[in-house]
Protein backbone atom coordinates (compact mmCIF):
# COMPACT_ATOMS: atom_id res chain seq x y z
CA UNK A 1 0.00 0.00 0.00
CA UNK A 2 1.11 3.53 -0.75
CA UNK A 3 0.50 6.52 1.55
CA UNK A 4 0.22 10.14 0.45
CA UNK A 5 -0.46 12.98 2.87
CA UNK A 6 -1.74 16.36 1.78
CA UNK A 7 -2.92 19.55 3.37
CA UNK A 8 -6.27 20.61 1.90
CA UNK A 9 -6.33 24.06 0.39
CA UNK A 10 -9.01 26.57 1.33
CA UNK A 11 -10.09 26.48 -2.33
CA UNK A 12 -10.83 22.73 -1.96
CA UNK A 13 -13.90 23.58 0.12
CA UNK A 14 -17.50 24.11 -0.96
CA UNK A 15 -20.00 26.74 0.21
CA UNK A 16 -20.74 24.68 3.35
CA UNK A 17 -17.08 24.62 4.41
CA UNK A 18 -16.58 20.94 3.58
CA UNK A 19 -14.08 19.49 1.16
CA UNK A 20 -15.88 19.62 -2.19
CA UNK A 21 -17.00 16.34 -3.75
CA UNK A 22 -15.07 17.32 -6.88
CA UNK A 23 -11.80 17.41 -4.94
CA UNK A 24 -11.53 13.76 -3.87
CA UNK A 25 -11.14 12.35 -7.42
CA UNK A 26 -8.28 14.81 -8.00
CA UNK A 27 -6.58 13.80 -4.75
CA UNK A 28 -7.03 10.12 -5.60
CA UNK A 29 -5.46 10.68 -9.02
CA UNK A 30 -2.44 12.41 -7.45
CA UNK A 31 -2.03 9.55 -4.97
CA UNK A 32 -1.93 7.03 -7.86
CA UNK A 33 1.49 8.37 -8.95
CA UNK A 34 3.38 5.38 -7.45
CA UNK A 35 1.19 3.04 -9.50
CA UNK A 36 1.83 5.13 -12.61
CA UNK A 37 5.57 4.85 -11.90
CA UNK A 38 5.37 1.06 -11.87
CA UNK A 39 4.15 1.15 -15.46
CA UNK A 40 6.18 4.12 -16.64
CA UNK A 41 9.08 5.22 -14.40
CA UNK A 42 9.82 8.36 -16.44
CA UNK A 43 6.18 9.53 -16.27
CA UNK A 44 6.70 10.96 -19.77
CA UNK A 45 3.21 11.74 -21.10
CA UNK A 46 4.40 11.42 -24.71
CA UNK A 47 4.75 7.66 -24.21
CA UNK A 48 2.05 7.17 -21.55
CA UNK A 49 0.88 3.54 -21.28
CA UNK A 50 -2.35 3.86 -19.28
CA UNK A 51 -5.91 4.99 -19.85
CA UNK A 52 -8.62 5.29 -17.23
CA UNK A 53 -11.83 3.36 -17.80
CA UNK A 54 -13.77 3.95 -14.60
CA UNK A 55 -13.69 6.05 -11.45
CA UNK A 56 -16.00 5.77 -8.48
CA UNK A 57 -15.94 7.56 -5.13
CA UNK A 58 -18.01 6.94 -2.01
CA UNK A 59 -18.17 9.82 0.44
CA UNK A 60 -18.21 8.32 3.91
CA UNK A 61 -17.90 11.32 6.25
CA UNK A 62 -17.59 15.08 6.20
CA UNK A 63 -14.09 16.51 5.77
CA UNK A 64 -12.63 19.96 6.31
CA UNK A 65 -9.81 22.09 4.97
CA UNK A 66 -7.80 22.71 8.16
CA UNK A 67 -6.76 19.08 8.85
CA UNK A 68 -4.32 16.95 6.82
CA UNK A 69 -5.66 14.09 4.74
CA UNK A 70 -3.94 10.76 4.12
CA UNK A 71 -4.70 8.90 0.91
CA UNK A 72 -4.03 5.15 1.01
CA UNK A 73 -3.64 3.41 -2.32
CA UNK A 74 -3.49 -0.29 -3.05
CA UNK A 75 -4.24 -2.67 -5.87
CA UNK A 76 -7.42 -4.70 -6.17
CA UNK A 77 -8.04 -7.05 -9.06
CA UNK A 78 -5.34 -7.45 -11.70
CA UNK A 79 -6.68 -8.56 -15.07
CA UNK A 80 -5.03 -9.34 -18.38
CA UNK A 81 -4.72 -5.70 -19.49
CA UNK A 82 -6.35 -3.79 -16.64
CA UNK A 83 -6.07 -3.37 -12.90
CA UNK A 84 -8.03 -1.78 -10.12
CA UNK A 85 -6.61 0.96 -7.91
CA UNK A 86 -8.35 0.89 -4.52
CA UNK A 87 -8.11 4.04 -2.43
CA UNK A 88 -9.20 5.48 0.89
CA UNK A 89 -9.00 9.01 2.27
CA UNK A 90 -8.53 9.47 6.02
CA UNK A 91 -8.73 12.63 8.10
CA UNK A 92 -8.32 12.96 11.85
CA UNK A 93 -8.36 9.17 12.34
CA UNK A 94 -11.57 8.62 10.38
CA UNK A 95 -12.23 7.41 6.86
CA UNK A 96 -13.83 10.19 4.84
CA UNK A 97 -13.97 8.58 1.39
CA UNK A 98 -13.13 5.45 -0.53
CA UNK A 99 -12.83 4.89 -4.22
CA UNK A 100 -11.79 2.66 -7.04
CA UNK A 101 -10.38 3.34 -10.47
CA UNK A 102 -9.94 0.88 -13.32
CA UNK A 103 -6.86 1.57 -15.42
CA UNK A 104 -6.03 -0.14 -18.68
CA UNK A 105 -2.58 -0.82 -20.07
CA UNK A 106 -3.06 0.89 -23.42
CA UNK A 107 -1.31 1.42 -26.74
CA UNK A 108 -2.32 4.86 -28.00
CA UNK A 109 -1.02 4.18 -31.53
CA UNK A 110 -3.28 1.17 -32.09
CA UNK A 111 -5.93 2.45 -29.66
CA UNK A 112 -6.13 -0.99 -28.06
CA UNK A 113 -5.50 -2.48 -24.68
CA UNK A 114 -2.36 -4.54 -24.30
CA UNK A 115 -1.48 -7.24 -21.74
CA UNK A 116 0.23 -6.16 -18.54
CA UNK A 117 3.79 -7.55 -18.65
CA UNK A 118 4.68 -10.14 -16.00
CA UNK A 119 7.30 -7.87 -14.40
CA UNK A 120 4.72 -5.10 -13.89
CA UNK A 121 2.10 -7.62 -12.75
CA UNK A 122 4.55 -8.84 -10.06
CA UNK A 123 5.19 -5.28 -8.87
CA UNK A 124 1.46 -4.56 -8.69
CA UNK A 125 0.89 -7.81 -6.77
CA UNK A 126 3.14 -6.53 -3.96
CA UNK A 127 0.44 -3.95 -3.23
CA UNK A 128 -2.64 -6.19 -3.40
CA UNK A 129 -5.27 -5.53 -0.75
CA UNK A 130 -8.26 -7.65 0.15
Amino acid sequence: MFYYELQPRFSDTDALGHISNTTLPVWFEQARMPLFSIFHPTLDVKTWPLIIARVEVDFVAQSYWHLPVEIRTGVGRIGNSSFQAVQEAWQDGKQIARGQAVLIHFDYETEKSIPIPEEIRNQLAKHLIE
